[in-house]
């Protein structure tokens, strides 16, 4: 009986020492749309939601004070982008990974750490 208590209390430990991740979310409102170049010259829109993963709660306040400097970051980001990339997944996956960058390099610019861990585009639609 003593050994199974023992080997309970030993699967446990690592487990009980570690810090629970004390993430937050910020969600930019309302959703952001914007206008792309489109082939031919003609004026295509996105509209997506775009949700910052904080890396510690205590910071949401920082990144929303911000938030209007990250929005446009992100609307001049996507402007800029064909429409080829607009459309394709891998695309979009690409324009995530450039308004990561960007807003990363924004915060630390300003805050001096880079704060959050993750943007995340939960909703997009293109025409």
């Amino acid at each position: 009986m003593m050994h199974k208590v023992v080997l309970i209390v030993l699967f446990l430990l690592p487990f009980s020492s570690s810090k629970a991740a004390d993430y937050a979310y910020y969600g930019f409102e309302p959703q952001i749309v914007t206008n792309y170049v489109a082939v031919k010259k003609k004026m295509g829109y996105v509209r997506l939601s775009v949700e910052l993963m904080i890396s510690d709660s205590s910071n949401y306040e920082a990144v929303e004070h911000h938030a209007p400097l990250l929005r446009d970051a992100i609307i001049t980001i996507i402007g800029q982008q064909p429409e080829a990339k607009i459309k394709s997944i891998n695309g979009r996956q690409e324009i995530q990974r450039l308004c990561e960058e960007k807003v990363k390099n924004l915060l630390t610019k300003e805050t001096g750490k880079p704060l959050i861990k993750k943007l995340l585009f939960t909703q997009w639609l293109d025409n």
